[in-house]
């Protein structure tokens, strides 16, 4: 039996206690990697149509343990209250102006500090590790939230693909720059194109994924077709849409809201009801459908499974 040691370890491929304690979650995993492989195919028949859009059922999706026990948020509410400030600055915009966003074809650059640099193509991408069903809770920032049933992988399949360096400490996300198809960006409410952030470890859990789809359809282009970041314990503004480039690199990157406004929007972004916005608390939240207000979790409700990252780290300095 080989046995990995130190140095032979990379950083990313450290499993997290509360994963590895779930035996159960592995034998799912370990046997849902078999089933992808004869379901790849099938989805990459579905997904490289010509005509593949929003409405399209993902093949062979499996459910994931590590979806939340709550009931879903509606999809007309999912799918006509968003904030994609590259179609516009209210909530309904998106719906109304993403529809002649054209998905296919495309491709996502993944670069930097990693051993195998690619271009990917958006359907190849779907066929790194086998799509589930995850139950997510989506925080935003202005105080209301959804439970959204996202369908992806996880992104430490990427990593894992790709081999970051050791010098490789952020992952840097970059959305599509097109005035033309996004007439959010001929305007200068943030600097374009769109950037967020994760330190490696963060992109390495087992929580965070490449969304490809909701309620089990491909993803609507109002929700951020063909693909995007979804990191459940973070601020919605976090999970970047429409992803052309992934790069992994050594500083701390810029983000779209960090720049834009320092003193409200840090790098980190978690769910904190003890760190206010300064323009209104976070200590509440209003989920989408109901009347009444709910107190905030720490990390969303996903505490247990994250707080390790951040040990030692003032969350009030971190924001």
């Amino acid at each position: 039996m080989l046995i990995k040691r130190p140095p032979d370890i990379k950083t990313f491929e450290i499993t997290d206690k509360s994963v590895y304690v779930n035996r159960r979650k592995f034998l799912i995993a370990a046997s849902a990697s078999l089933v992808s492989i004869a379901a790849g195919p099938i989805l990459g028949r579905v997904a490289s149509l010509p005509e593949a859009h929003a409405g399209v059922k993902l093949p062979g999706v499996r459910k994931s343990d590590l979806s939340i026990d709550e009931a879903p948020t509606p999809l007309k509410d999912v799918t006509t209250y968003n904030n994609f400030y590259e179609f516009g600055t209210d909530k309904y915009s998106p719906a109304r102006y993403a529809k002649g966003l054209v998905t296919r074809p495309w491709t996502v650059a993944v670069e930097g500090e990693i051993k195998r640099p690619k271009l990917y193509d958006i359907d190849e991408l779907m066929r790194l590790s086998p799509l589930e069903e995850r139950i997510y809770r989506l925080r935003c920032v202005e105080g209301w939230s959804m439970v959204i049933p996202w369908v992806g992988f996880p992104l430490s399949a990427l990593l894992h693909k790709v081999e970051p360096t050791s010098r490789a400490k952020y992952v840097e996300f970059t959305t599509l720059l097109d005035p033309r198809q996004m007439p959010g960006q001929r305007r200068g409410v943030l600097e374009w194109p769109y950037v967020e952030g994760l330190r490696v470890d963060e992109a390495a859990h087992p929580l965070a994924i490449l969304a490809v789809g909701l309620y089990g359809e491909l993803l609507p282009n109002q929700n951020g077709a063909p693909i995007r970041l979804v990191v459940p314990w973070k601020y919605g503004f976090k999970s970047i849409k429409s992803i052309v480039r992934i790069r992994f690199v050594e500083r701390q990157p810029a983000t779209a809201w960090a720049k834009a406004a320092p003193h409200e929007y840090g790098f980190y972004s978690n769910v904190n009801p003890g760190v206010d916005h300064p323009r209104w608390s976070q200590a509440r939240e209003r989920r989408i459908g109901e009347f009444g207000k709910r107190p905030t979790l720490l990390f969303n409700g996903y505490a247990d499974q994250v707080a390790h990252l951040y040990r030692g780290m003032d969350l009030k300095t971190n924001y």
